[in-house]
């Protein structure tokens, strides 16, 4: 079901995407799209639980206010508000720069949708099916309104998860909890004015990247629940003269934004990272790991080049050279990722643990990296890199790969079953796994984000804060 909305006196577009989705019946899905679905989650889960402890997630859950017959904080034994239980939980996702990806829309949906309906789903009754409906149309809608509204001058100054996942977000709520037509378009539309995130951290060294979805899920709820008390807000709130598109991409709205109108949903076009940095340092670092395979000694290096889509080389922070001081900075950062694998031979976390280890530094100071033609065209449907290497004796080593390499199902789950396992224990981290495989059956989601809360004596032994 599509519904257009192509001019002035017709159905805005708030209101078409509303209609479109509340229209969906959660059993309309392919088992391939709800195994997806699954995967997100699971890999959202991995990456709050293994983060649990990072500065940043430790401050969101500091100032969550506890409340009795609340939502759970991830790997605490804290109940919090839905807002600020979201809030904790899509930073603690954030918290390793490993949460999924939609290239098209340069956005990080998941991140926000899954906070945001684990936090509604303790609140109200919410079966399995619905509540991976909802996600599924979140990431449809946020990856939509994603795709139509970025170009790569905007997403240099504005954060597109700050933008436009809270759209996404305030859409999965409203299907999840059963909202009118009406209180559905509002939703959406006063989400779309919590719409925020600069990009200046990159360049500064701050963390405020880590709550940019902390606050966009946090906004998604506040919209939802304002929505359901009756506030009513402006229909035209994406294509107005005012709107959201005219405020920020500076040009009219499309005439129509579908969901569901392609062969696949979006959500199908989401990657899960196989590494802990910025999406647009993904491919280049897995090209570099061919070209160290075929190293002697990185001491051999004499040359670097890095050709990327021209999105990735002006994507903020990830052209930079350094100086770094942070490990954030470096996980931006195209030039210090190829380096770091360059040097150690490998592609994990500890590339970025010695931000100021020698034999990246000089690497780095050996990197060019290039905007190519090439894969600038076949960008966002492929997302290529090259990695031309050269060396003293003269020789050049030349890798290149035409699309980032998604980590898979199994390597997902592995990781997932190993954070989890740490925090909340084995025996519990599989009922978990299983109560996530088992969610379309499930009659009440919330059993999955209450698995996800530490028993007392369990918070004495692990501490979360």
């Amino acid at each position: 079901m599509t519904i257009e909305s192509t001019g002035p006196g017709e159905i805005s577009l708030a209101r078409a995407l509303a209609r479109t989705a509340l229209a969906i019946n959660p059993g309309r899905f392919d088992a391939d799209v709800i195994a997806k679905a699954k995967i997100c989650l699971l890999d959202f889960l991995s990456c709050a639980f293994e983060a649990r402890n990072h500065p940043w997630s430790r401050q969101a859950i500091g100032i969550a206010r506890e409340v009795g017959d609340g939502a759970t904080i991830i790997g605490t034994r804290t109940l919090a508000s839905p807002g600020d239980a979201a809030f904790a939980n899509a930073t603690m996702g954030h918290g390793l720069v490993r949460e999924d990806m939609h290239a098209a829309s340069i956005c990080h949906h998941g991140v926000v949708i899954w906070p945001t309906l684990l936090a509604l789903s303790q609140r109200a009754p919410l079966s399995g099916a619905t509540f991976l409906a909802a996600a599924i149309i979140g990431y449809e809608t946020g990856a939509q309104i994603g795709r139509a509204l970025f170009t790569a001058d905007l997403a240099r100054l504005y954060r597109p998860t700050g933008l436009v996942a809270p759209l996404g977000a305030a859409m999965a709520g409203s299907y999840a909890l059963g909202l009118s037509e009406g209180a559905a378009t509002s939703a959406v539309a006063i989400a779309a004015n919590t719409s925020s995130g600069l990009n200046e951290w990159p360049r500064a060294g701050g963390s405020e990247m880590y709550f940019h979805p902390g606050f966009a899920a946090r906004n998604a709820i506040a919209a939802i629940e304002l929505a359901e008390a009756g506030a009513l807000a402006s229909e035209t709130i994406l294509e107005g003269e005012a709107g959201l598109f005219a405020a920020f991409h500076r040009q009219p709205a499309p005439a129509n934004i579908q969901l569901f109108a392609n062969p696949q949903p979006e959500i199908m076009a989401v990657y899960n990272k196989p590494a802990p940095a910025c999406n647009f340092a993904q491919t280049a670092a897995q090209t570099a790991l061919r070209v160290a395979r075929q190293l002697r000694t990185s001491e051999d290096i004499a040359t670097v080049a890095i050709r990327v889509p021209e999105a990735a080389a002006r994507y903020p922070g990830c052209d930079s050279k350094g100086p770094f001081h942070n490990a954030l900075q470096t996980k931006m950062s195209i030039p210090f990722s190829v380096a770091a694998v360059l040097a150690r031979g490998a592609l994990e976390e500890e590339n970025y643990a010695q931000i100021d280890d020698p034999k990246i530094l000089r690497l780095i100071e050996l990197t060019d990296l290039q905007s190519a033609s090439d894969l600038s065209a076949a960008f966002p449907a492929n997302q290529g890199a090259e990695v031309l290497v050269g060396l003293r004796d003269g020789k050049t080593i030349h890798q290149r790969l035409d699309n980032v390499i998604a980590a898979t199902p199994e390597e997902i789950r592995a990781r997932f079953r190993q954070a989890a396992s740490d925090v909340i224990g084995d025996k519990r981290a599989r009922h978990l796994e299983e109560l996530v495989d088992d969610c379309p059956s499930l009659p009440d989601s919330r059993v999955i984000a209450a698995r996800c809360r530490l028993e007392p004596t369990e918070q004495r032994l692990r501490p979360a804060s």
